[in-house]
């Protein structure tokens, strides 16, 4: 009897376990379409890890009626996703006692280099990583090209570094000026990662090649992530948004910055399951809150890492001349996802941005779909109560601020007026007058955290305005 019940029970659960795996598969499917259709791709390929669990699909083919459709062990550039094996290596650095945060990275640097300062202000480690150089965008300076960018751009790029060298670098970073003092101000820079690949080899005495294979690459089983293919390898064809085939990405740099990376589905859910691992102190340092931000923050090297209806939120978007990458981690509910289209264009980025934010949405979801019901806000007496409630599964905790941002107050997540206010542990509410809107009106809004985070709206809502952003709506 105890037998048969132990096999009913193991029956059940590879039940419900087969279930679960096509509903996540279902999930992938949906946003794949949606994926294909907004970017234009003709390869899309999906990876994501769900408690543990590894998941891919691929769809459509690289190259227009070729049928190559990509699978887990096709090659794709990824670009500054790189940047965080970079970040990784520096956080390990950090660990080890080797460097600290606030010193000065000429610390590291060979020679003479007295212009990385402004106003006596230096460059430091913590800047590097946060993108608050203040230094130029690349070397070789590529400005001009920057100011007219068409499908021959690329090729450009390419006729630009071509010869371009390790010496030539490190004679021209002896040249660049700050714009400001570090450390004030956003700037995106791949001059200053591939000055990090040049900091961590004078570091370690080791290429920065040598030390990816031996701290990632080797350590995760990523066999299939390399600076170089071999002559019998090749990576999946890119294209412009106007189908015009691009150049592959060559740089006789160090690549720290994302410009010499190939890599595949299978190898970054792996890395995905490293990043997502809370025991690895490596992955942790690499996205911690380093300046302790009450809004958002970028760790090491991440575009930015801040706080949703999600829990907490980490990405890294790698562009390439033809392919798009996604990178995304949601620590909270120990989900990752990678996404790779081959196209690149001006709505590329978006695309793969609410993408992955609907996809995790529908992971997660509990709702019926087909269930729709006003979401956000209720009409009481003469006031308008908008109101938003957090997962009890996450942490309530980590939001400093809630607000409605919406058409009433020219989007500004900081409008005083629209502020939320905490009720108990996880639920926000705002009181507004009916007589502040026009009747007969409709107002688009959504809720913000801690001014960064802004919430997807949820499928099962039918208060929508069908836009791109899909903001919840609403009329008095």
């Amino acid at each position: 009897m105890k037998n048969i019940l132990l096999f009913v029970f193991a029956l059940a659960f590879v039940k419900h376990s087969a279930q679960s795996d096509q509903t996540v598969y279902a999930a992938i499917d949906d946003n794949a379409k949606n994926l294909a259709q907004k970017s234009g791709a003709y390869s899309v390929s999906i990876g994501i890890l769900k408690e543990g669990k590894v998941y891919t699909r691929h769809y459509g083919e690289i190259d227009k009626g070729k049928g190559n459709k990509a699978d887990d062990n096709t090659y794709f550039e990824i670009a500054s996703v790189t940047k965080l094996f970079t970040g990784q290596l520096l956080a390990q650095a950090v660990l080890e006692g080797k460097i600290s945060l606030d010193d000065d990275v000429r610390k590291y640097l060979k020679g003479s280099y007295p212009n990385l300062e402004y106003n006596g202000v230096p460059i430091k480690i913590r800047n590097l990583i946060s993108y608050e150089t203040a230094l130029p965008r690349n070397l070789p300076n590529d400005d001009k090209l920057r100011k007219n960018m068409t499908d021959e751009t690329p090729f450009l790029y390419e006729k630009l570094n071509e010869g371009y060298t390790k010496e030539d670098f490190k004679k021209d970073l002896a040249t660049v000026k700050l714009s400001m003092e570090p450390g004030k101000e956003y700037k995106y820079s791949n001059l200053s990662l591939e000055m990090s690949g040049l900091i961590l080899e004078n570091i370690y005495g080791k290429s920065y090649e040598n030390l990816l294979k031996e701290n990632i690459f080797s350590k995760l089983g990523m066999d299939h992530t390399k600076l170089g293919l071999d002559k019998n390898e090749v990576q999946a064809n890119g294209y412009h948004i106007n189908y015009r085939l691009m150049p592959v990405s060559k740089s006789n740099l160090w690549g720290s910055g994302g410009s010499k990376t190939k890599s595949t589905i299978g190898d970054m859910v792996k890395f995905l399951k490293e990043e997502l691992d809370v025991k690895n102190k490596v992955a942790q340092e690499s996205q911690r809150n380093i300046s302790n931000s009450k809004e958002a923050w970028y760790g090491y090297f991440w575009d930015q890492n801040f706080i949703n209806e999600k829990g907490k939120v980490g990405f890294k978007h790698g562009g390439s001349y033809g392919t798009n990458t996604w990178f995304a981690i949601y620590p909270e509910l120990n989900i990752g996802v990678c996404m790779i289209v081959n196209i690149n264009g001006p709505e590329t980025f978006n695309a793969l941005y609410n993408t992955s934010a609907d996809l995790v949405g529908d992971l997660i979801s509990t709702s019926d779909k087909n269930k729709k019901e006003v979401y956000g806000y209720t009409v009481k007496g003469n006031n308008v109560v908008f109101s938003y409630t957090h997962p009890k599964n996450l942490d309530a905790g980590l939001i400093n601020t809630m607000a409605v941002a919406g058409s009433f107050n020219d989007w500004n997540p900081e409008n005083k007026e629209y502020q939320m206010t905490k009720k108990d542990n996880n639920r926000f509410e705002l009181v507004v007058p009916v007589s502040r809107f026009e009747k007969g009106k409709t107002y688009s809004f959504k809720f913000v955290f801690n001014k960064e985070g802004w919430m997807t709206t949820p499928k099962s809502a039918s208060n929508t305005d069908g836009t791109e952003n899909n903001n919840l709506i609403m009329t008095l």
